[in-house]
């Protein structure tokens, strides 16, 4: 521990000037290697799903479709632990083996204020961003009195509800939010929903649905906030989130979400200018679990007896960070800890007597307990702004299941992230970092005992932000060399990899009335050294991908025209069980109109040429049925109208 205390002294020290100013936080990794999508509540109202909303909004996170709702995202090429995902500064992880319930499905679009995406391995302060940190950031509570209610019907029987009000004094402020929504089987762009997908697929029977009329889904969610102000440099932040999810469907998997409740809880202390030895302090607290039974009650084979695999996931942590001014820079220290537990138990039920019989345990109860502490450091040289961090982790994964070898791991981890200000309209920038992440208690435990490493990914980034006028574009390359890549290969095993890719985004301001948005992103992988099977491909990365969006505001409407465009998947581990799947672009149109003062009327039309394609492949990470000797793949929703009133005050 001495040595990583004297390390991150050494990087203090390089980067300390004499003299000392007031600083601001610079942010040097969030002003240039980040993507925000703002005003998410507002914006995103097609449905309440936040990986369909990111994938239209950031050229490099693809959309995994796995149903109507609770899909997956993919960023650079890697998806699930790969990816950090923060709610609130709070981590929740899915409890399904089988991506069912991924973090983004654990909060809704509407009570989202804004998502803050950061690429690569930039990030000190959390446990195991391995390629990306994604950061959610619900509505906060309000001093005045605000709030809003929103109706929203669509295409597929989608219905939803919801209400928002906030409210306090200079001292106390209260948020409270909550909503319904259901929606049926969609259609695909041949007419077929999900059943008529499976019969078309020569889905085997047993597989099948026994009903031709079951809802897709329906969920429930609550959010409340407080925030308590002791003076004005101290204050308390509280939230309780809630999602209740039943009977979603997964047509192409052998199981359906019988439910899906999770609990976010939050707790969280700031002080400012405590002394020259603090700028700001923060104590943070959070707890998360996640109850997810998945069952075939809803098949052919489970009309008489149905089996259920019942899966429990809970994380709770703690931080403690403090920045201060040293020599005119601003560095930040701190201490971080979580235990995650994950577990699972089988059973069969009879339908006729209601009777649940416990079958094999399909997870020993296992925790993952980490330790770390983290250091981080900003400063400016001119126009040089850099940013430096390193971070030290310690954990242990502890199988109840004394047959389960238990793993240790400890990792160095760090990053240095500079922007080069040629002038207030073109800047560069550039990073290099080392991140990892452990495996999971599936990826160790689950069927077989695996001895597997943790992931290490070293990474370099390279990019400029250049202004013309009206005309924005910001070109950003990157290429990551994975070593101990934890990979389903039939088993997991651990091998070396490379992904690198290119993205480009942007604007142009044509007119006072006219705008255009756009972004493209493009990613390869490959396997190096030894790996099982002959398929040099590595599986999940997308082709290439372009966003479109042209916008038209006058007064107060606001038309938008998009078009997401995609080339065929023709680089596919097909090893893996991946499979070849057709390039396609879809047409998407949106109306917005604030009617009156309170009120606000959105129209929307998705995919309006009604296209059918698949946009997800069949890597054999994920459980898929298998008809002919060939994973099913879900096509995606055809043609899908939706309207929102807002009424807001």
């Amino acid at each position: 521990m001495n040595r990583i205390i004297s390390l991150s002294l050494v990087t203090t020290a390089v980067l300390f000037a004499s003299e000392t100013n007031t600083l601001e936080t610079i942010s040097v990794v969030e002003t240039a290697n980040s993507k925000i999508v703002k005003d998410v509540s507002s914006e995103q109202l097609k449905s309440a799903d936040l990986a369909e909303a990111l994938s239209k909004n950031v050229p490099s996170i693809s959309l995994v479709r796995r149903s109507g709702i609770a899909n997956d995202i993919i960023l650079r090429g890697q998806k699930k632990d790969n990816i950090n995902i923060l709610l609130d500064d709070a981590k929740i992880y899915g409890a399904c083996p089988n991506r069912m319930d991924p973090a983004t499905s654990h909060v809704l679009s509407n009570n989202i204020q804004s998502v803050k995406v950061i690429e690569g391995p930039y990030d000190v302060e959390n446990f195991g961003t391995l390629s990306g940190l994604v950061k959610v950031e619900t509505k906060e509570p309000t001093k005045d009195v605000h709030g809003e209610i929103n109706l929203n019907a669509g295409s597929f029987g989608y219905k939803k509800a919801s209400a928002t009000i906030s409210g306090g004094t200079d001292r106390f402020k209260l948020l409270l939010s909550t909503s319904t929504e259901e929606g049926d089987q969609y259609e695909d762009g041949n007419g077929d929903d999900f059943l008529a997908q499976q019969k078309k697929k020569n889905v085997p029977m047993m597989n099948q649905y026994s009903k031709n009329d079951l809802e897709a889904f329906e969920k429930k969610t609550l959010l409340t906030k407080g925030q308590f102000n002791i003076n004005d440099d101290q204050e308390i932040k509280l939230s309780y989130t809630a999602n209740r999810s039943d009977n979603v469907l997964y047509p192409n998997t052998p199981m359906d979400a019988d439910y899906d409740d999770s609990d976010i809880y939050t707790i969280g202390y700031t002080a400012r200018n405590l002394a020259n030895f603090s700028k700001e302090l923060n104590l943070d607290y959070y707890y998360s679990k996640v109850d997810h039974p998945m069952s075939t009650k809803l098949r052919n084979n489970g009309t008489t007896n149905y089996s259920t695999n019942h899966m429990k996931s809970s994380i709770w942590g703690s931080k403690i960070k403090n920045s201060m001014e040293v020599a005119d820079s601003l560095l930040t220290v701190g201490l971080d800890t979580s235990v995650r537990n994950w577990k699972g138990q089988r059973s069969t039920t009879n339908v006729a007597t209601g009777v649940e019989t416990l079958g094999a345990i399909s997870l020993d109860s296992t925790d993952t307990t980490n330790k770390a502490i983290f250091s981080k450091i900003e400063k400016s040289f001119g126009n040089l702004d850099l940013e430096a961090g390193l971070r030290y982790d310690n954990t242990d994964i502890d199988s109840e299941n004394s047959a389960k070898t238990d793993k240790k791991y400890a990792s160095l981890n760090g990053n240095i992230f500079g922007i080069y200000n040629i002038d207030e309209n073109m800047k560069y920038f550039a990073g290099i970092g080392k991140s990892s992440r452990v495996p999971d208690a599936r990826e160790l435990y689950m069927g077989a005992n695996n001895d597997l490493e943790d992931t290490k990914n070293y990474e370099a980034d390279l990019g400029f932000d250049k202004t013309v006028g009206s005309f924005n574009i910001k070109p950003k390359l990157f290429y990551s060399v994975l070593k101990d890549y934890i990979y389903n290969s039939g088993s997991f095993e651990n091998i070396d990899a490379k992904i690198y890719g290119l993205d480009i985004s942007g604007f142009y301001f044509m007119t006072d009335n006219f705008s255009l948005d756009y972004g493209i992103a493009h990613q390869r992988g490959k396997k190096d050294g030894e790996f099982s099977g002959n398929d040099k491909d590595l599986a999940e990365i997308p082709p290439l991908k372009a966003n479109l969006a042209l916008n038209y505001e006058q007064y107060k409407a606001k038309y938008t025209a998009e078009i997401v465009a995609v080339d065929s998947w023709n680089s596919y581990d097909e090893s893996a069980k991946e499979q070849e799947l057709a390039g396609y672009a879809v047409v998407n149109l949106k109306y917005a109109n604030q009617l009156h003062k309170n009120f606000t009327l959105t129209l929307g039309l998705d995919n309006v040429f009604d296209k059918t394609y698949a946009s997800t492949n069949t890597y054999q990470d994920v459980t898929y049925v298998v008809s002919g000797g060939e994973r099913v793949l879900l096509n995606d929703p055809g043609r899908y109208g939706y309207v929102n009133l807002k009424y807001s005050f």
